[in-house]
């Protein structure tokens, strides 16, 4: 008796290890991303009228990354009884948060009552470690998006604000180009929504608050915030601002994600994030790490009073291959990035 007491003990000691093991690799295995974009219930009803479903924000930035005249849709997801941490600037998001990004063009910016077309959702969800990224194409009936994870290019044509028919090779980048420009520190992380970025006023179902307060509101940052204490990143578009406050936050959102003391950029030691100090490290008559085809043979990443002179801008205004800054995310030029840029550095002395 007593050996068959000892077996059944081994047996259900046994049996309690491969449960363990199972449930550790069910764990390690855990995909947070489904294959159909509307399988997440981000949104309810026509799934393309983004409309979000409870427990879903909209949000929006002061100054966004810009990326071929593409508008987009920005919305957040935070666990239900999870806070958001502040450290600085940055909001350290809980793990099962979800960012989602819809990139679309209006067919005709004078007329928008003509619709717009969706072309991707790009998707961040907080794991346990770092961010994880997908990206989901819409299918041309707008009734759907797929997972793609080879990334895809889609010819896009509309009207601009002007009246003026444009087109791009619109680029829905893989898995690797995301995570190329989302790298920090080594791992992925999200670029837009950061403290200061988000420290703006905007239009909810329930009327309009700063988005701040309304995570407050939600439960999602601890009572002990004060907005009172927030910084606030400039518009790099409102005239009410400098123009050195303009184009540092354009800088900022624009380049920053690379060109940081932790970012894949690091090795250049040309870091243009906005509270940057350093004239030096912000490009100002200092010279590129290597001569390489992207500094059109010019000497310093900005020349003070010569734009011409800047490599800074020379690379903003190219889409050549091995030119072009940035590297990933857009195959236009940003004519109006451009022009601040230009008028910036030929403002300084």
């Amino acid at each position: 008796m007593k050996m068959r007491s000892v077996n059944i003990y081994i047996s259900l000691f046994c049996l309690l290890l491969i449960s363990c093991g199972k449930e550790e690799v069910a764990q390690e295995d855990f995909d947070p991303f489904f294959e159909k974009l509307s399988e997440h219930a981000f949104f309810e009803g026509e799934l393309a009228s983004l409309t979000p479903a409870e427990g879903v924000l909209p949000y929006d930035l002061n100054t966004p990354l810009f990326t071929d005249y593409a508008h987009k849709e920005r919305f957040v997801q935070v666990p239900s009884g999870k806070e958001i941490q502040i450290e600085g600037e940055e909001l350290i998001y809980p793990e099962g948060t979800y960012l989602i990004k819809n990139f679309y063009y209006w067919k005709d910016e004078q007329d928008k009552a003509q619709g717009r077309q969706l072309i991707e959702t790009r998707v961040l969800h907080k794991s346990a470690e770092e961010w994880e990224v997908a990206n989901y194409e819409w299918d041309a009936e707008q009734k759907e998006a797929y997972r793609n994870i080879l990334g895809a290019k889609k010819e896009i044509a509309w009207t601009d604000t002007e009246g003026q028919a444009r087109k791009v090779s619109y680029v829905i980048p893989d898995n690797n180009d995301c995570k190329s420009c989302h790298k920090y520190n080594g791992n992925v992380k999200y670029i837009g929504p950061k403290l200061r970025n988000l420290n703006k006023e905007i239009a909810y179902a329930d009327g309009s608050m700063n988005q701040l307060q309304k995570f407050q509101q939600m439960a999602w940052l601890p009572a002990s915030f004060s907005l009172e204490n927030a910084s606030k990143l400039p518009n790099w578009e409102d005239s009410h601002y400098s123009l050195d406050e303009r184009a540092r936050a354009y800088l900022d959102v624009n380049c920053a994600h690379c060109h940081s003391k932790h970012g894949p950029a690091s090795n250049t030691a040309l870091f243009l994030e906005y509270e940057e100090e350093d004239p030096h490290r912000l490009g100002i008559n200092k010279g590129p790490v290597s001569a390489a085809q992207g500094s059109g043979k010019l000497i310093y990443n900005i020349t003070p009073g010569r734009a011409d002179s800047s490599i800074l801008v020379y690379r903003m205004n190219s889409v050549e291959t091995g030119v072009a800054m940035p590297e990933i995310g857009r195959s236009l030029i940003h004519e109006e990035g451009v022009a601040l840029m230009q008028d910036w550095v030929n403002s300084l002395r």
